[in-house]
């Protein structure tokens, strides 16, 4: 009988810690997953809102530019309603300070066209009856240095005006031609940003207004690279910086004021371009 030999046991080490690696690997592969899908989301979110927006509202403000210049051609109700709406913008000023405290340099918040009110030393009385509303373009500035052709509507309001690509003429302030400062603001970047590029006016550059069979032609003078958003002196009928009294101007003259956010991709500051009307007479054939 061939003899019995003992078995010798065998232990497999280590399983249970593979196991564990196993697991968290796979852990860290969800993981990883989770943040590309996450990163991927965001990103097109970014050019939804960076590129896309950019585009409809350009093209949209650039169909507005179209539709106003032929009802202007054609003598439409619209078109002839355009230099009211500009004279009525510019009535006298009521005394005060333009240093108050809530108004602010800048887009209202949505949906508060008519809420956001001028301050005291740039509020007027309102336009008179028969005049655009507030979001409705009635005039076209051009700056010919940037290559810029965008439409003018009345208010700041962000939804109404301001993100349709628009430019949007602060509430109380002075009419294209008129004595007073005619005071615009727009978007720097996304939704058309027409203000893109206004740190690169120099002075001496041309901003042409247009409405209804009427130009006017501004001349940039002075420009203020960055002022806090409660500046509301830079859009006071004589415009001067209440942050830097230095900035501005210090004599009544028919004014026009650009102002958009800086720096790019940020509201934290405002940029302010400022001109001088040079002359006004019949628009020129588009």
């Amino acid at each position: 009988m061939p003899p019995v030999r003992d078995r010798v046991p065998v232990v497999v080490q280590g399983s249970g810690r593979r196991g564990r690696r196993a697991g968290l690997a796979g852990v860290l592969w969800a993981g990883a997953e989770l943040i590309v899908t996450v990163g991927v989301v965001v990103l097109l979110l970014v050019l939804h809102q960076v590129w896309w927006t950019n585009r409809q509202a350009a093209a949209a403000a650039q169909e507005q530019v179209q539709a106003l210049e032929r009802a202007w051609g054609e003598g439409s109700a619209d078109g002839s309603g355009a230099e009211e709406a500009g004279a009525g913008a510019g009535a006298e000023a009521e005394a005060g300070s333009g240093a108050g405290g809530g108004p602010t340099v800048g887009p209202e918040p949505s949906g508060s066209a008519d809420a956001g009110a001028a301050p005291a030393a740039t509020r007027t009385a309102r336009p008179a009856a028969g005049t655009p509303a507030r979001d409705r373009a009635y005039a076209v500035l051009r700056v010919p240095r940037l290559g810029l052709v965008v439409p003018v509507a009345q208010g700041v309001d962000k939804r109404a005006v301001l993100d349709k690509g628009y430019a949007g003429q602060y509430p109380g302030t002075a009419g294209p031609g008129e004595r007073g400062n005619f005071a615009l603001a727009g978007h720097r970047n996304t939704h058309g940003e027409p203000f893109r590029y206004i740190n690169r006016l120099r002075a001496g550059d041309e901003l042409i207004v247009d409405l209804r069979g009427r130009r006017y032609t501004y001349v940039v003078g002075k420009i203020l690279n960055e002022t806090t958003e409660r500046d509301t002196g830079v859009i006071a009928p004589v415009p001067r910086s209440v942050v830097k009294p230095d900035q501005g101007y210090g004599e009544p003259g028919a004014y026009i004021t650009l102002t958009t956010c800086t720096p790019e991709y940020s509201s934290k500051y405002r940029l302010v371009v400022w001109g001088t009307l040079r002359s006004s007479g019949p628009s020129a054939p588009s």
